[in-house]
């Protein structure tokens, strides 16, 4: 990237989250990465510099472990003249939602350049074909059974949806979401399409779909999704019902949904043998018992029917949610069972604060860092490296919580159907694709207390909506499934 030649109208607003700002470039596949900060709290540039390549080498040298070369794509810290930068923030101030203006794009001259990932991966040489790209940030995939957990609600019912009653209460979104991320999971492919559907109906901010590197669907909770639907599969059409010449019947909104929920699922569900170094690393077994979620509106339907027992048919091992589920199960205490564990590191480090880069809760993240990961014991000695260790397990976990999968797909001509790389089949068309994970920034220490408070808010508000859900009504309305026997007696 040559400095001199930055122009900012070669770049257009792609997208934020809390902690980062991303641009992308409009004719190469690369983005550019910004750090962002509250008004009053800009780093120092060499703490910027140093902040991005930790970040890098998180993804490089610990999460690739887990989730394999294929899927985690590093770039580069770069240094960006003052004058472009200053120029380009003003450029796409007027395109940041507004509740995204709290925090400022970082100018002090330094940035990542990363790949492009709603373009193909796989294949760059084909980069300037008609492409689409689902983003999906699938949440935690499991419930936590630690014995350190103190509302029994927690084993029953998944944080995502517990979550979504306080944000719903909170003007966060306006309806709570059908999806739940233990349909996702499952492995069971009815469950799945429910699950995808769901993210279709009430995206939030769990999907978002791109084409040709615009985003065209997710994100805007403010309008009504049904013509959403409906505009999406417009663009989507093409894709998945070419035209061959002969004047057929359009294909229905649903057709199509149909077509895009089974590539998806099938692309989720394919498997890779790059198995990481994690691979080697014994199982996590999942939670004993339940591998359903009590709030799940798939599971309710299907109870209701008649049946009394969910299918659950597992992931396939190679597979990019299973290599997510195993680093999220890193999470083996639970909150409740981590934070005493964080009070005792505190405490050590109030009285020996120089002990703090031999602990590596600031890096670096090399190879001392991983192998520290592997200890899955749960028998404390009450040391304060068991703490650690306990600890860092679960800042990756939560990285693997939160990060998304990037699914990008672009129609593949006849003659390579016939080649020897993967693709995924749809009902009339084939595709290439590539499969790569993004957002995975090793979560903060110092964010444990406010994770633990967070839980208990979400837990409690969740009781109470269950208990005001019910109590009983008094409406004089009844429900058209219940008799009603008028009783006579006699005077």
């Amino acid at each position: 990237m040559e400095a001199e030649k930055m122009d900012e109208n070669e770049w257009s607003y792609h997208g934020e989250g809390n902690k980062s700002l991303v641009v992308a470039h409009s004719q190469r596949c690369v983005v550019l990465r910004f750090l962002k900060f509250l008004p009053n709290r800009n780093l120092m540039t060499e703490e910027v510099y140093q902040h991005l390549h930790n970040i890098l080498d998180f993804g490089k040298h610990i999460m690739k472990q887990f989730l394999g070369e294929n899927y985690v794509h590093h770039g580069d810290v770069v240094k960006l003249p003052l004058d472009f930068l200053k120029r380009l923030c003003l450029k796409v101030q007027s395109e940041r939602p507004e509740s995204r203006c709290k925090k400022d794009m970082d100018v002090s001259g330094y940035a990542m350049c990363l790949p492009d990932l709603t373009r193909l991966q796989t294949f760059p040489f084909v980069e300037h074909r008609p492409i689409f790209c689902i983003e999906i940030k699938p949440k935690c995939g499991f419930i936590p059974s630690s014995a350190h957990i103190t509302k029994e609600i927690k084993k029953k019912t998944c944080r995502y949806c517990m979550h979504q009653h306080l944000k719903v209460a909170k003007g966060k979104w306006k309806r709570i979401s059908k999806y739940c991320p233990l349909d996702l999971f499952s492995g069971d492919k009815q469950r799945m399409h429910f699950a995808l559907m769901s993210l279709l109906q009430e995206s939030q901010n769990n999907l978002k779909i791109f084409k040709n590197g615009e985003l065209i669907y997710g994100c805007r909770d403010d309008q009504e999704y049904l013509s959403d639907l409906n505009e999406l599969a417009r663009q989507l059409r093409p894709f998945f019902f070419p035209a061959s010449g002969l004047v057929g019947v359009p294909q229905s909104t649903k057709n199509v949904l149909k077509e895009l929920i089974h590539v998806l699922t099938t692309t989720l569900l394919s498997t890779s043998a790059d198995t990481g170094r994690a691979g080697n690393m014994k199982p996590i077994p999942v939670s004993q018992g339940r591998n359903y979620c009590e709030a799940s509106h798939f599971c309710t339907e299907y109870l209701r029917s008649g049946k009394h027992k969910m299918e659950s048919t597992g992931l396939p091992k190679g597979c990019i949610l299973y290599k997510m589920l195993q680093a999220q199960m890193l999470d083996m205490l639970d909150i409740e069972g981590l934070h005493p564990l964080y009070k005792r590191v505190e405490k050590y480090l109030e009285e020996c604060p120089e002990e703090r880069s031999t602990l590596l809760l600031d890096g670096p993240y090399d190879e001392t860092f991983f192998e520290r990961l592997k200890d899955l014991s749960l028998e404390d000695d009450g040391s304060v490296e068991y703490a650690v260790t306990k600890i860092q397990q679960y800042r990756v976990a939560m990285t693997a919580k939160d990060c998304s999968v990037m699914i990008a797909l672009s129609p593949a001509v006849p003659e390579e159907c016939f080649e020897s790389r993967p693709l995924i089949k749809a009902s009339r068309s084939s595709f290439m694709y590539s499969v790569s994970i993004l957002d995975l920034d090793l979560k903060p220490y110092e964010n444990i207390p406010y994770q633990y408070k967070r839980d208990s808010k979400i837990v409690n508000h969740y009781l109470k909506s269950m208990q005001t859900r019910e109590e009983p009504s008094t409406s004089l309305i009844f429900p058209e499934s219940e008799d009603c026997t008028l009783l006579l007696h006699q005077v």
